[in-house]
């Protein structure tokens, strides 16, 4: 009998597989280096280095003087930390909630063709291309009792009117709140739009044919479809809320007192005016972990997921 020639098999070892592997995607590796370099070396390096120094008693320079949780007791124990973070969850639960409601219905108000559509689209989504300094500036002017809201009421004759969001510590955040809500609502809104015209015209048909009317059809059929686009929306503005800085900052500077802190301009304030970088850094690796609780659960939902089925 005559025996037969195997070809060798080029992935038949590790070694080889990842050499042909690499002989293969060696254009799109050196094309996406930059980004590789910036996540693995610049992100990581510097998640790391945060993580280490926040341990350290450094203070205007980074120092290895270890103190164990030192800065994290100090950091959990003081009073305008605590302010910040409520302030935060405050922040983050009305918004998340109102911009989820208000873009949703916003979605579905333009899903229905509407005429003038791309403009009505258009002026959703302008503040969102607007910085949150702007943003933050033009709400100030609003809000300023000399020369917004409270100013021009009164010019209509109501003397009495009074309207001072930004000067009550009762109300400051709500203010904020608002100014957050004006630029963000139009992105949640042109993701829900998104998601809606991905809905296949059977679905609609079928709900036509069965009698359900339409408000039931996208609270019961169109809004589960849309799970995948509604996660996303909602990593992308938690990840937002944590990192909510230059709004704070253009509209209050934190204040009156500190009433409408937020952690990142706490990390902001220790490390480069109150020349404690330890302390700085400890808060900014709690936020750090906040932003990892959000995106953990979603990347295990969109890949984890997908390798078991």
């Amino acid at each position: 009998m005559a025996t037969e020639t195997m070809a060798p098999d080029r992935a038949s070892g590790p070694s080889s597989g990842f050499i042909f592997w690499l002989k293969r995607n060696w254009v799109r590796l050196a094309a996406s280096s930059p980004m590789i370099f910036t996540a693995v070396v610049v992100f990581t390096g510097c998640s790391i280095w945060t993580i280490l120094y926040s341990f350290t008693a450094s203070r205007t320079l980074p120092e290895l003087t270890f103190v164990g949780f030192d800065q994290y007791t100090r950091l959990f124990k003081a009073s305008r930390w605590s302010i910040a973070y409520k302030n935060l969850i405050l922040y983050g639960v009305v918004s998340l909630t109102f911009s989820f409601v208000l873009g949703f219905i916003m979605a579905v108000l333009l899903d229905q063709k509407i005429r003038f559509e791309n403009t009505f689209r258009t002026i959703y989504l302008y503040p969102f291309a607007l910085s949150f300094i702007v943003t933050g500036i033009a709400w100030q002017w609003m809000f300023d009792p000399m020369f917004g809201i409270q100013k021009v009421v009164q010019a209509w004759g109501f003397t009495d009117f009074k309207f001072n969001m930004l000067g009550n510590r009762n109300t400051v955040m709500w203010a904020i709140i608002i100014a957050g809500l004006w630029q963000g609502t139009g992105l949640t809104m042109v993701l829900m739009l998104a998601g809606l015209r991905t809905v296949d015209d059977e679905i609609w048909k079928a709900a036509r044919v069965d009698g359900i009317p339409k408000w039931k059809t996208y609270l019961f059929i169109v809004l589960p479809i849309m799970r995948p686009v509604l996660i996303t929306n909602l990593v992308i503005s938690a990840a937002g809320v944590v990192r909510l800085y230059d709004l704070v900052v253009a509209l209050t500077k934190g204040g009156p007192g500190n009433f409408s802190d937020v952690p990142a301009k706490y990390v902001f304030d220790y490390m480069f005016g109150g020349n404690n970088l330890g302390q700085g850094l400890a808060g900014s690796t709690v936020m750090l972990i906040a932003v990892l609780i959000i995106l953990i659960p979603w990347m295990y939902y969109e890949y984890g997921s997908k390798k078991r089925t």
